[in-house]
């Protein structure tokens, strides 16, 4: 018997009503074996007698014998199984909270692999395993394991939700689309499926971009923190190298004042100290006359006496001391004197450190700037990498063209800057003339041009050597301490700011403030006339060697 029921498929252990392993199966007329309580509740529902298999029609409805064969079959299978699943179940894990039970698991409860939306049970991988073998349980819809299948099933007609109704955005069963939900816009749950699925997709790919975006925020706002942290370690250096040689000048000029008190204290008492000497001496000297004159008062020897007395009764040769005196040296204003001078050497040095400091941060905004040969004037002489400009007083035949400078000897930079801040350096070591700034794009080029903010231009110019301005309205004229050799050039496009400076002895020789800028600027150069060779020397774009 059990060699027998080896050969036999799961399949024809199962009532194809309950589909269930036969529990005392009866054998109708066409042939067909059912559960006995199966069956009969099948035919007392219906008011044929048909078989559910064959649809074959009884007329009177057969007696029912149970068929002890199969149902032996059936036990020893049913038997086969539990012992399969109980040791199947050992290797298979207990339903953990949150996790979905097997529904059929009597006992321990295990972990259920998938969910029978026609049964409306969950399996675990032994109870699964008929829905994965038998052809007509095969056809049953499994998902993953989800709880409260009945909520699944059409409260009002205990039917599968297996429609949507788009009309009232909700699942129906088919009898809501014949009573409730008539004449609605209703389609197959798969159809409604992929449509949301589909915006979810697109939701997701709208989720994950504002994502991308808010992560780019983040790094955007860390940058901002790295550079702010950088802007605050230079500010703190700064500061400290400010505040210690300002400290190092105060206390230059209190150690000045305690030695200049001092020094007149040490004269006062050298002064002193020699009074003293002398006055000292000349005590000594008269104590030894007093002992002579006592000495001799005693003498009984008329003739030494009488001798003697002419030296001994004269006053030793002394100083008159009545019109000599100490005066204690006045340290009256002495403090205050050190303080005004101070006051001068720290406001000096301060205008010196604060320059050197803002020439240290602008010429972080160095950028690389090259001569434009199209708007150089004809005399003017480029180098072949465009960081050299000097005049040749003889006219090159060159194209007229728009950009170009015709009469006066300037040329623009080919870069052009529209926001921020940038800043440059240029050589003048060596000329007597030049100008030096940055000009607008829709600048006046041809004939005689006028320097001014009003035209478009915000320079400098040196004259006859020695002779510095700007081109303001009116131009100013500028005392500078020192030859500039290198000016740096620093423009903040967006604060109306040109500042010029003399490299080497970081000083600030001129502000343009308050400027409206609304296009693009240009570098502007110009070496001025060659002058029979006095002013032959070029003017170089040279590279921003950071201050120290």
């Amino acid at each position: 018997m059990s060699a027998a029921s080896c050969l036999l498929t799961e399949d024809q252990f199962l009532c194809s009503i309950c589909l269930d392993v036969f529990t005392d199966p009866v054998l109708i007329p066409c042939g067909h074996n059912f559960c006995k309580t199966c069956i009969t509740q099948h035919w007392n529902v219906n008011v044929q007698c048909q078989c559910p298999n064959c649809k074959e029609v009884f007329k009177i409805r057969p007696e029912l014998l149970v068929n002890t064969f199969i149902s032996e079959m059936a036990a020893q299978f049913r038997q086969s199984a539990q012992q399969k699943a109980s040791s199947s179940s050992s290797e298979q894990q207990a339903a953990k909270p949150g996790e979905v039970p097997c529904d059929v698991c009597t006992g321990t409860k295990l972990k259920a692999l998938k969910s029978c939306l026609v049964c409306l049970v969950s399996y675990c991988e032994t109870h699964l395993e008929p829905h994965l073998t038998t052809s007509v349980l095969k056809r049953h819809q499994l998902i993953d394991p989800v709880e409260n299948l009945e909520g699944r099933m059409c409260m009002e007609h205990d039917k599968l939700l297996e429609l949507f109704c788009k009309t009232d955005q909700m699942c129906v069963c088919m009898l809501c689309t014949v009573l409730d939900h008539k004449n609605h816009d209703v389609v197959p749950l798969e159809e409604e499926y992929e449509g949301k699925k589909a915006e979810l997709e697109k939701t997701e790919a709208e989720v994950q971009q504002m994502i991308q975006k808010r992560r780019l925020k983040i790094q955007e706002i860390k940058h901002t923190v790295e550079l702010s942290e950088e802007d605050a370690d230079r500010e703190i250096a700064d500061g400290v190298q400010v505040f210690t040689a300002l400290k190092e000048s105060v206390e230059r000029s209190q150690a000045e004042v305690i030695d200049t008190i001092k020094e007149k204290q040490r004269k006062t008492e050298k002064q002193a100290e020699g009074f003293i000497k002398e006055l000292e001496q000349e005590i000594s000297e008269l104590k030894k006359r007093s002992t002579e004159v006592e000495q001799l008062s005693c003498s009984e020897d008329h003739l030494h006496l009488l001798q003697s007395f002419r030296t001994l009764n004269t006053a030793p040769p002394t100083k008159n001391w009545t019109g000599v005196r100490v005066s204690p040296p006045s340290y009256e204003g002495t403090v205050r004197r050190a303080l005004n001078q101070l006051e001068e050497t720290l406001s000096e040095q301060m205008k010196k450190l604060l320059t050197e400091v803002e020439l240290k941060r602008v010429q972080q905004s160095a950028v690389d700037v090259t001569l434009d040969p199209d708007t150089a004037n004809p005399e003017l002489i480029l180098s072949d990498d465009g960081k050299q400009v000097h005049d040749s007083d003889v006219e090159k035949n060159l194209p007229n063209n728009p950009e170009r400078f015709n009469r006066c000897a300037y040329v623009l930079s080919k870069q052009s800057f529209s926001s921020g801040r940038f800043y440059f350096e240029v050589q003048v070591k060596g000329k007597t003339k030049w100008d030096l700034g940055v000009a607008r794009e829709s600048i006046n080029r041809k004939g005689n041009i006028t320097l001014t903010p009003q035209n478009g231009y915000w320079t400098i110019w040196l004259r006859n050597q020695n002779k510095y301005g700007a081109c303001a309205d009116p131009s100013v004229r500028l005392s500078l301490k020192s030859q500039p050799q290198k000016v740096g050039v620093f423009v903040d496009y967006e604060e109306g700011l040109v500042s010029f400076y003399d490299v080497d002895a970081a000083a600030l020789i001129y502000s343009f403030t308050g400027c409206c800028f609304t296009e693009k600027l240009y570098p502007f150069f110009s070496p001025c006339n060659n002058a029979g060779g006095k002013n032959s020397a070029p003017l170089i774009i040279s590279p921003v060697n950071h201050t120290e």
